[in-house]
């Protein structure tokens, strides 16, 4: 149950965002800049990492939504987000990205776990200044929201069902106000 009167038809931080439309509108646009990109980082290696500093910090409708959002991007790859989830360094992904999922599980900690090694670690895979930069605001935005959505105790539908739809509508559309302040529409019956 919410700790604060939001709409209830509306899960996660989307009822958050239309409890107060005037913080909704830079948290959608830095979601848009950080998780939408595609200079450096993919949108899918964005949600990832999303994707897993919310399973660290157990927020059940963050890593579901950002992993069902994953899993558009990587063309129904569900296995390949559960391997990132779970052990990523065993997963089937690039050792650039495993050096900034490292990053990125520091920074969950706290800032100040990031070492210089695991910075000079990134680099040799690959890693950009852009790609370091962009994980770990990445991973502290996602520190922020998941405490958001957690700390008010907005809604977390259980039903893994209702995750793609909404995936789908971020990936089609991104990250705006607009999104957070409206129920999903149900797929029209196809004729």
């Amino acid at each position: 149950m919410p700790h604060i009167d939001v709409d209830k038809t509306l899960p996660g931080i989307r009822s958050l965002m239309a409890f107060r439309p005037e913080t909704a509108k830079p948290l959608s646009a830095l979601a848009e800049i950080l998780l939408r990109d595609t200079e450096g980082l993919s949108p899918a290696e964005r949600e990832l990492i999303g994707t897993y500093v919310s399973y660290l910090n157990d927020c059940f409708y963050c890593h579901h939504s950002h992993g069902e959002i994953a899993v558009c991007y990587l063309d129904g790859d569900r296995d390949l987000v559960e391997a990132v989830r779970h052990n990523y360094k065993e997963a089937p992904i690039s050792e650039k990205l495993k050096s900034l999922l490292q990053i990125a599980g520091k920074v969950q900690k706290s800032g100040k776990s990031v070492t210089p090694e695991d910075i000079e670690n990134a680099r040799q895979h690959g890693a950009t200044d852009r790609d370091i930069h962009d994980t770990v605001l990445i991973a502290a935005a996602f520190c922020l929201f998941n405490r958001y959505v957690d700390g008010l105790a907005s809604i977390a539908p259980q039903d893994l069902s209702t995750y793609p739809e909404r995936a789908r509508q971020i990936v089609e559309h991104g990250y705006g106000s607009h999104i957070y302040s409206k129920q999903a529409e149900s797929p029209k019956p196809k004729a």
